[in-house]
């Protein structure tokens, strides 16, 4: 096949790429740039299609694999390796362990507040909170669905006002 039968069956066939370009950056410029980095390489690289086999694929197999190779060049950039003398940057005061202590008073405090609930209110949000639906709630305490939805939304604004210290 010449370069210009190459370069006219691209042409055909580079439309239909687009879509999947689209799947894979999930962005339109990001797309045309790996369509047109695709029908380059395809183009480049011409000599290894082996005429006769599906060029579609071939194009499909090379847009993937190009896109791979972005990603994981993109990843590497935004990897930092340390190569101060005393690796500051690693033993810098951003990577602090935290002391567990914190989020057990908070969880104390959480099942605290949640008994001082009217029972009305706590247990229609406790069974939410579990997972059940709203209809389930509704049935088993046998109340209406919107008295359901009232009362959990009154036990959240409760719950908030209770443990207001905890918001950053």
């Amino acid at each position: 096949m010449t370069a210009l039968e190459f370069g006219y069956a691209l042409h055909t066939i580079a439309h239909s790429l687009k879509p999947f370009a689209l799947k894979l950056t999930k962005d339109a410029e990001d797309a045309n740039d790996l369509l047109q980095e695709t029908v380059l390489k395809a183009f480049i690289n011409r000599d290894k299609f082996s005429e006769g086999t599906n060029l579609k694929a071939w194009l499909y197999t090379i847009m993937k694999n190009t896109f791979i190779t972005n990603y994981q060049r993109i990843l590497r950039r935004n990897t930092f390796i340390d190569t101060t003398e005393n690796l500051h940057y690693l033993n810098s005061s951003d990577q602090i362990a935290q002391n567990g202590a914190y989020s057990t008073f908070a969880l104390q405090d959480i099942h605290r507040a949640i008994e001082r609930l009217d029972e009305a209110y706590s247990k229609p949000f406790l069974m939410h909170f579990r997972g059940f639906k709203y209809h389930e709630i509704a049935e088993r305490l046998n109340i209406p669905i919107g008295t359901v939805k009232n009362r959990i939304h009154i036990a959240r604004k409760e719950l908030k006002e209770q443990l207001q210290m905890y918001v950053h």
